[in-house]
């Protein structure tokens, strides 16, 4: 039976896609799960089946614990507040004055910059000798401002770091539910009587319930994965108040050389991930629905 030539076209045109997914995601997933049931160490050139035992040493280890408890304190910080200014600001985007696209633009602007380059950029502002930002702050009489020097203070001054480039990609997605909202309820809302602020909290916000399950599952992904400000600024200090559990991983396994205990700690905050996009997904699909 003679198979035509065209039946294959599409298979070959998703094969480049297919292949780097094997090779970027699949690969490295499997390879990381083998990893954890051995004991990989760098430094000595070690390598033996162990089973559980590396899950059992990080379980044990309270670093592992005390970074997962600053990991939950930054997006338990984090999320609330990228999420409020996001869509506070796609509501004044979507405002129809004269200018309003070149806002939109400026605002976006900070999506365009790298991460390594966002961060090196706050580092170098809030700096504590030649910060910009404490320079400001002489100039109206407050003391300087140790921001990623103190445990006090560098937790959130990660978190304004992060909200700088989270803000504007969150808002994207809340500008463009706005704009999905039909012009004519809201007419109708001011027709009978409606202020902005009914309006607002009770058409907008339930037509916007699936963009903010999109946006609350998408931010927590991205902060419980956080790693280059960490890297590039604090190193998980002073004193671990900003070790997010991504930078411990890497600590362990490239830093210490300890791929085993590496991998276990990635696999465990696979884990961690899945059960809290499960519960998002219950709580946000029960409200949707």
């Amino acid at each position: 039976m003679k198979i035509k030539r065209e039946h294959f076209a599409p298979y070959m045109l998703l094969f480049p896609a297919i292949a780097l997914l094997l090779l970027f995601r699949v690969y490295p997933m499997i390879s990381t799960i083998i990893e954890s049931f051995y004991t990989n160490n760098l430094t000595a050139n070690a390598r033996e089946f162990v089973g559980i035992a590396n899950f059992q040493r990080i379980l044990d280890d309270p670093i592992f614990w005390i970074s997962l408890k600053v990991t939950f304190v930054f997006n338990l910080i984090n999320i609330p507040i990228q999420t409020i200014l996001a869509l506070a600001v796609a509501v004044i985007l979507n405002m129809r004055v004269r200018g309003i696209s070149l806002f939109r633009s400026i605002v976006m602007i900070p999506i365009a910059v790298s991460p390594v380059v966002s961060a090196t950029l706050w580092k170098t502002m809030m700096d504590y000798n030649a910060g910009v930002i404490n320079g400001l702050l002489a100039i109206v009489g407050v003391p300087r401002q140790e921001f990623f020097l103190v445990k006090e203070q560098a937790l959130w001054s990660i978190v304004i770091v992060t909200a700088w480039k989270g803000i504007p990609y969150m808002m994207i997605f809340f500008l463009a539910g706005l704009q999905e909202i039909p012009i004519s309820l809201l007419e109708a809302a001011a027709i009978d009587g409606a202020n902005r602020w009914q309006s607002f909290m009770k058409i907008t916000l339930p037509l916007l319930r699936r963009v903010f399950a999109f946006v609350l599952v998408t931010d927590t992904i991205l902060n419980l994965i956080l790693f280059a400000p960490i890297w590039l600024i604090t190193r998980g200090g002073p004193q671990l108040s900003t070790d997010l559990i991504m930078y411990e991983t890497y600590r362990r396994g490239l830093v210490y050389g300890d791929l085993g205990a590496a991998s276990a700690m990635l696999i465990v905050v696979i884990l961690i991930v899945a059960i809290v996009l499960g519960l998002e997904f219950l709580v946000l699909r029960s409200n949707v629905d």
